[in-house]
């Protein structure tokens, strides 16, 4: 399973490769002169590499879920939910 982190999120690759994921960076593959700078080259990428993207962007995380492409979308709703199940582990206390 590969997975490519949106530039927003430069870090997370290193931190899942550190549990054993193979993850890239979209803002390390432009450093390395990959044209990814375009919402449709990141997921066009992520497409024809066979990558799971994790993105906060939405409009991102709807192309994806628009055309079948596995992506983690973690916007305001998924937040939301976390926050959520935190709330409900301190009422359980």
């Amino acid at each position: 399973m590969k997975i490519l982190v949106d530039e927003m999120d430069d870090g997370w690759d290193e931190k899942l490769k550190g549990l054993g994921y193979d993850a890239y960076s979209v803002k390390k593959l432009i450093s390395e002169g990959k044209k990814l700078h375009t919402d449709y080259s990141v997921i066009n990428y992520a497409r024809e590499n066979d990558m799971i993207l994790i993105t906060r962007d939405t409009e991102s995380g709807q192309a994806c879920i628009e055309n079948n492409l596995p992506c983690i979308l973690l916007d305001n709703n998924e937040i939301f939910k976390i926050i959520l199940d935190k709330l409900k582990s301190f009422s359980q206390d």
